[in-house]
């Protein structure tokens, strides 16, 4: 693992993703190494390649006082805005626990009064370490990355990162700590079009943590992503890579979109933004 401490030029970043303002991304490149990350690309931006993802991650170490300065640019507090941790890694991989970035971050947004939304999305349950500082914010939610209910299928494609059902329990702590919550099915794992049953078993289990909303996301298979699961499931049966394949097709994606509207109504999930996350066809 290439574990470097850099100073970054600039920490509070506007967005343009559909329900975010600002993104604060701690760290460059993320230990979790998902096989299926988009993130994969910020390797051109560092010297890696797209196969480096999962082995190198840059500590920002001058985050917190970055922010400190550019939240002051910020009108008003915030309010009305959105500011998302983090867009291409993960605030709570393990090196968090050394550096404490996020919280840091957390901390400032805190002391400078910040009265906008402060957004959450990790895969790891490191972030209830943290729940003295959420229920301070005026307004908070945190998301956990839940792909499957085996843990045996999330270790194979979220090969370091924290086992689906600590993820699960981390939900379920969060609402009893009356933190807002929400789940990030993303991706839709391709058998979920044949395996109906799978995805039930999946929905129930974010309800039955007291989550009520959900972004649904489906796999994203840009060629440099499609390379990585070829290498990654080499050994694997074919028919499971072609699952893959059938996955970026218009048809399938409306069959499986059905599927999941369905499911969500009868585990009164609420699907954010109204519809699933769709990527080029």
């Amino acid at each position: 693992m290439d574990l470097k401490e850099i100073e970054a030029k600039s920490i509070l970043v506007k967005s343009n993703l559909p329900d975010t303002d600002y993104v604060i991304n701690p760290y460059t490149g993320c230990s979790f190494g998902c096989t299926y990350c988009y993130a994969s690309f910020m390797g051109r931006f560092n010297g890696k390649t797209f196969d480096d993802w999962g082995k190198y991650v840059f500590a920002k170490t001058n985050a917190p006082k970055l922010l400190e300065r550019q939240i002051k640019s910020i009108k008003n507090k915030g309010k009305g805005k959105t500011v998302f941790l983090s867009s291409v890694t993960d605030p709570y991989q393990g090196i968090e626990a050394k550096y404490k970035l996020t919280r840091q971050c957390l901390q400032t947004l805190f002391e400078h009064d910040f009265q906008g939304l402060v957004a959450i999305l990790t895969k790891s349950d490191l972030v209830l370490r943290d729940l003295n500082i959420l229920q301070k914010l005026h307004h908070v939610e945190a998301g956990l990355t839940i792909t499957s209910t085996d843990d045996s299928i999330s270790r194979y494609f979220e090969k370091y990162a924290p086992a689906v059902s600590r993820r699960l329990k981390a939900l379920a702590t969060l609402n009893k700590a009356k933190i807002s919550t929400y789940a990030f099915i993303g991706p839709l794992l391709p058998h979920y079009i044949s395996k109906e049953k799978e995805l039930d078993k999946l929905l129930k289990a974010i309800a039955d943590t007291g989550t009520k909303e959900v972004y649904v996301e489906h796999i994203n298979l840009t060629s440099y992503i499609l390379g990585r699961l070829r290498k990654e499931m080499k050994n694997a049966d074919p028919k499971i890579l072609d699952t893959f394949y059938k996955s970026k097709n218009k048809k399938y994606q409306e069959e499986l979109d059905k599927i999941v509207e369905d499911l969500c109504k009868k585990h009164k999930l609420k699907i954010r933004l109204g519809k699933t996350i769709k990527h080029g066809q």
